[in-house]
């Protein structure tokens, strides 16, 4: 059985190995999946971070789980049917961003996990709720702030239990 790669997506003011990213990383190669990470620095453009990750994509073993986290979970939406991924991961994802509204991605037709801080001060959770209703994503309301970095140990669990759900739906 192969294990999913998991390709995680940094937000704009961070880097591909971060902590919350480390954090996760260490998790999934728990469970014996490959861990990759993009790094988008110096790449402001969402559609020209979206490229990247699909570009980066075509080199990786399938199955693909992409992780994301802000516009790292915007681009991770974006890409996610394109690339074939087989679930979808996103933290406090840029969603319905003023001025960008249109630009919100259409939900892909995989399983979608959404975690969000009640206490964001950059995206609103209440964006995260609207995508989770429209598609029927499960979403997880935490008390954290955008970072969620004083969440990582609830969010490496959920982030388990994501994937080890995904095998089982492939192979159950």
């Amino acid at each position: 059985m192969t294990r999913p790669t998991v390709v995680f997506s940094h937000g704009q003011e961070s880097g591909p190995w971060g902590t919350k990213i480390r954090s996760m990383a260490e998790c999934v190669r728990g469970l014996g999946c490959r861990a990759e990470s993009i790094d988008y620095q110096g790449i402001a453009d969402p559609t020209a971070r979206v490229a990247k990750l699909v570009d980066a994509c075509d080199a990786l073993e399938v199955p693909l789980v992409l992780v994301g986290s802000s516009m790292g979970g915007h681009v991770a939406t974006a890409a996610a049917a394109e690339v074939g991924a087989a679930g979808l991961f996103v933290l406090a994802p840029a969603y319905y961003m003023p001025g960008y509204e249109d630009l919100t991605p259409p939900p892909p037709a995989i399983p979608i996990e959404i975690v969000h801080g009640w206490h964001d001060d950059v995206v609103p959770v209440e964006n995260s709720i609207r995508y989770a209703r429209a598609c029927a994503a499960t979403l997880h309301i935490v008390d954290g702030d955008h970072r969620l970095t004083a969440n990582i140990g609830e969010i490496n669990a959920l982030l388990e239990r994501f994937i080890v759900n995904i095998e089982g739906a492939r192979h159950g």
